[in-house]
């Protein structure tokens, strides 16, 4: 295809055959022989540490020896009783920080268990046998409204549903999944959100409507007066901006935007990317933008980060799976200001920084150029309060920033529950917002069977 100038952002870097390969799955799954092999270094912890580390509390010695023996159903529903998105998680989680990372093989000439491959293995076994491993109890006659249909909102959807309560989520992109569908890098989890999805609402009993987004077609009110209890899983919908004049220019993007865009292009030939990239971020939104830039055919992708490696909320496995990938990774330093000739994006001077006496970075001002015809911008997100508007301002009391709840995730307005990314927690993951979820489903539950 004819190409623009150089510096410009076009489609059709690569050919279609090495797009497919650069978006394959990164990890396919093991075959029943490796599962088996791996499974058996599991020593089957009494009281294991892997437990613990795992949000969910998923019994993984448990499902582990079930592998071992050949019992997938065993195995699958050890994992999914605890968390019903098991398979997501296995592709997503930082397992390295989480499961695994408290292994107790993880130590100097060993190895830890590869848990997240073998909670691959079971659950991969669900979906492709169509396995049906729970059943709804007798319907209550209760009608819970689920607002948002990322990990939070389906967990606690699939949790009331399994209870015998009917369940309507409302969800305002055109696909359910939230992160998984549209935030996570999709080698990650290529054609996977939407199969685990419709496995979960096969359970019955949980209606889904999409184009419906709270604060636009939904109001906290209206929802309230027709259900019998609401569960808000609103996630994070706004972003962080960097603070910088003309940061609107063509060019200069949010990074979940860009993932947003290429996880919903249907022909990555299409997708256009830039020749000299540029992301200012250090989590997991950065390193994937900057990753499928580069598996885009940008030539140059360089990812900045104002303080060091250590403390960037991306691990440090993703932090060199980046530098393996040919992103060049730059710390100490922050944004200066945009760089343009007639309108047209340049580049971006980045001034370095160091630790203040506070331990917070501040600038030397010392400073230097890249060259660029896209900046994606993932120095995080934020709750969208707006949404939760109603008379002039929000119902619901918040903290930080985020609807504040209690222990049992109920808002400042009785019968109004919520969780993940728009409470906050102890961390920002998909595995914390099915528990949380998990856990305010739970608490519904009691409430709704108190009435009666």
């Amino acid at each position: 295809m004819k190409r623009k100038a150089i510096g410009d952002v076009v489609a059709g870097r690569l050919g279609p055959d090495q797009l497919a390969a650069n978006f394959a799955d990164i990890e396919p799954t093991l075959s029943t022989q490796a599962a088996v092999i791996e499974a058996n270094r599991c020593y089957y912890c009494f009281d294991a540490p892997c437990i613990q580390a795992c949000p969910t509390g998923i019994e993984i010695p448990h499902f582990i020896r079930r592998i071992a023996t050949g019992d997938l159903r065993g195995a699958a529903d050890a994992i999914l009783s605890a968390n019903i998105l098991g398979g997501s998680c296995a592709r997503v989680c930082p397992t390295e920080i989480l499961c695994e990372g408290d292994c107790v093989r993880n130590r100097e000439g060993d190895e830890p268990i590869r848990i997240g491959a073998l909670q691959r293995h079971a659950t991969d076994w669900v979906y492709a046998e169509g396995a049906r491993l729970f059943e709804r109890k007798a319907p209550t006659g209760k009608r819970v409204a689920v607002v948002g249909a990322g990990p939070a909102g389906l967990a606690c959807a699939h949790g009331l549903a399994r209870e015998g309560h009917d369940v309507v989520v409302f969800e305002a992109n055109e696909k359910p999944g939230g992160l998984n569908e549209y935030g996570i890098a999709a080698y990650k989890v290529p054609d996977f959100a939407q199969r685990e999805i419709d496995w979960l609402l096969s359970i019955g009993g949980i209606e889904l409507r999409c184009g419906q987004a709270l604060g636009r077609e939904l109001h906290l009110a209206a929802l309230c007066e027709q259900y019998d209890a609401v569960f808000l899983g609103l996630g994070l919908g706004a972003v962080n901006a960097l603070g910088l004049a003309d940061e609107h220019l063509d060019g200069v993007r949010n990074a979940v935007d860009f993932i947003a865009e290429l996880r919903q292009c249907s022909d990555l030939s299409r997708m256009p990317v830039g020749r000299r990239v540029v992301v200012i971020g250090g989590g997991n939104t950065a390193i994937d933008a900057a990753v499928q830039s580069k598996r885009l055919g940008a030539e140059r992708v360089t990812l900045v980060y104002r303080r060091g490696p250590e403390s960037m909320s991306a691990t440090a496995v993703e932090q060199e799976f980046a530098k393996s990938e040919g992103v060049t990774v730059l710390h100490w330093a922050r944004p200066h200001r945009l760089l343009s000739q007639d309108g047209q994006l340049t580049g971006i001077e980045f001034e370095y920084t160091e630790a203040g006496p506070d331990g917070r970075p501040r600038g030397t001002g010392d400073r230097f150029a890249l060259p660029a015809d896209t900046v994606l911008k993932a120095i995080g997100q934020a709750f969208d309060v707006d949404c939760l508007v109603e008379n002039g301002g929000s119902p619901l009391n918040l903290a930080d920033g985020r609807i504040a709840v209690d222990s049992e995730f109920r808002t400042s307005i009785p019968g109004i529950w919520a969780g993940g990314d728009c409470v906050g927690g102890k961390t920002d993951l998909t595995v914390q917002a099915v528990e949380d979820g998990k856990r305010a489903a739970a608490s519904i539950h009691r409430a709704l069977s108190e009435q009666e």
